[in-house]
C-alpha cells in the first residue's frame, strides 16, 4: 500500500471536493441539503477574501479523503482555534489510516499557528466517528448546545435588527 500524502487543497481540487461533500451529506442522510456549486465552492475556498482552508488526502495520487477547516477565536483563552468543519475518508480508504492522518495534520497546523483548541462537531448517531475521535483522546462538549440561525429566521433576524 503506497504512502499518504496530504496537501493543501487547490482551486483544481473544486469538482474532487464537491463530490466528497455530496458523498457525506449523503453518509449524513442530508444530501438534499447541498445547495453548493463548483462555482460556490470555489469562490468561498479560494476567492481573495476567504478564510477557508481544505486539504486532500492522497494515496497514490488518488484522492481518497479531504478536510475544510478555518479560526475562530476564544476570549477566553484569547487565541484563536481551529475548527475542523469537514473530515471525509471515502468508504474504500475508511480504515486505513487516512482519517487520523488527516486529524493528526491538522493538529500540527494548530500547534504551530498556536490555537488554543481544535475543535469539530459529530452526529450524535455516528457511533464508528464517535469511537474513532476518542480514541484519538477527543472529549466532547456536552455542556454546549450548538444553536444554528439560517433561511428566513437569518434574515428575519437581520431585518429586524431595529427592534433592539
Amino acid at each position: 500500500m503506497s504512502a499518504l500524502n496530504i496537501r493543501t487543497a487547490t482551486p483544481a481540487d473544486v469538482p474532487q471536493i464537491l463530490r466528497f461533500v455530496r458523498e457525506l451529506a449523503i453518509y449524513e442522510k442530508a444530501e438534499h441539503e447541498v445547495v453548493a456549486t463548483e462555482t460556490t465552492v470555489e469562490s468561498s475556498i479560494f476567492g481573495p477574501d476567504s478564510t477557508v482552508h481544505a486539504l486532500i488526502c492522497e494515496r497514490g495520487g488518488e484522492a481518497i479523503g479531504f478536510a475544510v477547516y478555518f479560526y475562530n477565536y476564544s476570549t477566553w483563552l484569547a487565541k484563536n482555534g481551529l475548527f475542523l468543519e469537514d473530515l471525509y475518508v471515502t468508504p474504500v480508504a475508511r480504515g486505513s489510516g487516512a482519517g487520523k492522518a488527516l486529524l493528526k495534520h491538522l493538529a500540527q497546523v494548530a500547534v504551530a499557528k498556536d490555537c488554543g483548541r481544535f475543535e469539530w462537531n459529530v452526529l450524535d448517531w455516528n457511533e464508528p466517528a464517535i469511537r474513532f475521535y476518542e480514541s484519538l483522546g477527543a472529549k466532547p462538549q456536552s455542556e454546549w448546545i450548538g444553536y444554528r440561525l439560517t433561511g428566513q429566521a437569518l434574515l428575519d433576524l437581520a431585518e429586524n435588527s431595529s427592534d433592539a
